[in-house]
């Protein structure tokens, strides 16, 4: 029993902040932020940008590519932002209602920025164990660069974050572009070492000066760079190499790495250790990191770009902070398998 994606559709705010404005912003050299973080321009939400506009205006345009008729999605899942438009908030319903999706039920969830591959396997795996679930929307929004403070220079790796939506319409039985096969590492042990410091149960209620204290921080700034610099490289490789396991496939069978964005130097590391040219992959300088909607962005832009070819294995891969590894293996085309 196989599940396709059927469509996909990205949401770009029209709003945009430059390398040049990222620096004044930060006293961070524009070179710099062009070069290293790798970041030309970035998406920021406009006045009408909430995350679950954003995620809303990327499913209609995944159903149109689908073309389908919302009524026949049973499930909408969204697999956005925590940030919502708000607290205590299930976005997937206000997705569901806006679209006509008039005969689904939604649930929200979230693994960061590794949430558009978990996503694919929660719908996968739950249209294989229920009969009545045919065809589920994976909807995001993501705008967590309103909790970023251009100031926090120990928060800089994240400097890249711009805003956006990305939506897929899955279906089961449906012979193109199929899931092939997924995998996931974990380490808590990252858990509370970036985090948002106010506005949870762990600190409420929330005080005036608190509103000022709304971003993300590092605790243990060379705890925090030590852990990344042993453990991230490792478990990218590590769930790539799991992903192409599970679909019988090895890294001489990647023809398109649809990764997230993050430092140059790192993108074409990844793609020596692989053996992938530069043409395999795009890197996404010109939006800079939007979270998990990287992967669809990625996909969207190689099919337009003619990167992307039917018969290809597309190999997506991201991580969550937190952190939550994530990779999926997509045959795109038509499949005989």
């Amino acid at each position: 029993m196989n599940v396709g994606i059927m469509g996909i559709g990205t949401y770009i705010p029209e709003t945009y902040i430059t390398a040049d404005e990222i620096a004044e912003k930060s006293g961070i050299p524009a070179d710099v932020i062009r070069e290293k973080f790798g970041v030309l321009k970035k998406p920021i939400p406009g006045h009408n940008d909430t995350t679950s506009y954003m995620g809303i205006k990327a499913a209609k345009k995944a159903i149109e590519n689908a073309n389908i008729d919302p009524e026949e999605i049973d499930l909408v899942i969204w697999n956005g932002g925590q940030h919502k438009d708000y607290p205590c908030w299930l976005a997937g319903l206000k997705v569901a209602d806006e679209i006509g999706a008039a005969n689904a039920w939604s649930f929200d969830m979230e693994a960061m920025c590794g949430s558009m591959m978990s996503g694919m396997e929660v719908a996968r795996s739950m249209m294989i164990a229920n009969e009545d679930l045919n065809t589920v929307l994976l909807v995001s929004g993501y705008r967590n660069g309103d909790l970023i403070n251009y100031n926090v220079k120990e928060t800089s790796f994240m400097f890249d974050i711009g805003a956006g939506g990305a939506a897929m319409v899955l279906r089961k039985n449906y012979n193109k572009n199929v899931i092939l096969g997924t995998a996931f590492k974990g380490d808590g042990s990252f858990s509370e070492d970036c985090v948002v410091e106010v506005g949870g149960t762990k600190k409420w209620p929330m005080e005036e000066k608190d509103v000022n204290r709304m971003h993300f921080v590092v605790r243990d700034v060379e705890n925090f760079k030590e852990k990344l610099k042993e453990k991230t490289m490792p478990n990218f490789y590590y769930v790539i190499d799991k992903s192409l396991e599970k679909s019988k496939l090895t890294r001489k069978d990647i023809d398109y790495l649809a990764i997230l964005h993050f430092k140059r130097s790192a993108h074409y590391a990844v793609l020596e250790e692989l053996g992938l040219k530069e043409e395999q992959s795009t890197y996404l300088e010109n939006f800079g990191h939007i979270g998990q909607n990287d992967q669809i962005l990625s996909i969207e832009l190689a099919l337009k770009s003619g990167k992307i070819k039917d018969g290809d294995n597309i190999v997506m891969v991201g991580a969550g902070l937190g952190f939550v590894w994530a990779s999926t293996v997509v045959k795109w085309g038509d499949y005989k398998g």
